[in-house]
């Protein structure tokens, strides 16, 4: 086994980009990124520091919670959540973020590279209030890259096929899993608990 290290070794193993999948990149938001967008209730969100540790971070509401501000920004709600900030902390060293969005039973999703900004605006935050409750903050990313990602990885995975979900019983609880990696010798919060206790505080 050698390790590859030179982009002219990496592309000996594959195909030069060509044709729709170089073609397809917009530096907007179309309309059919904007209807994408409005269907998606998931998202994951990468960052990373200057200094290299790499983030990424869930973001789930119904679909429509993050909202398109015009064809070259969007804005993303922080809800409660660990506080530990990781994204955020990157965010401030490093604004240039990735996106996936995801809508379930498709397989395609949608991917955007851009510019994050953390913004506290009475009247952004206004536009996200749920159960009269504001976020802590909005991102507001500024789109340099959008592009549909091919259906590929979801098919192969199965991820939307009932027959392939996995029952929660095959893993131990959360509460379990994390008492038995932090070394608590307190009875661990069962499942049921835990999800009480999130429902509790989801905004």
């Amino acid at each position: 086994m050698s390790v590859i290290d030179t982009l002219e070794d990496l592309r000996q193993h594959y195909k030069p980009a060509a044709g729709r999948s170089v073609q397809k990149e917009l530096s907007h938001l179309d309309k059919h990124c904007r209807h994408f967008i409005s269907l998606s209730p998931f998202l994951v969100i990468g960052s990373s520091s200057t200094q290299g540790p790499a983030d990424v971070s869930p973001r789930g509401e119904l679909p429509g919670f993050v909202h398109v501000l015009d064809d070259g920004r969007l804005a993303i709600p922080d809800r409660p959540g660990n506080n530990r900030l990781d994204t955020f902390e990157n965010i401030l060293e490093n604004p240039n973020v990735a996106l996936i969005f995801l809508i379930p039973g498709v397989d395609e999703t949608l991917r955007i590279n851009g510019v994050a900004e953390i913004r506290d605006d009475v009247e952004l935050l206004g536009r996200f209030v749920v159960n009269e409750k504001p976020p802590a903050t909005v991102l507001v990313v500024s789109i340099k890259v959008a592009y549909l990602h091919c259906a590929k990885a979801l098919m192969r995975s199965n991820l939307w096929d009932p027959d392939g979900k996995i029952d929660r019983s095959e893993l131990p609880s959360m509460g379990r899993m994390i008492s038995d990696q932090i070394g608590a010798t307190e009875e661990a919060e069962s499942q049921d608990a835990m999800q009480t206790r999130y429902r509790q505080r989801l905004y």
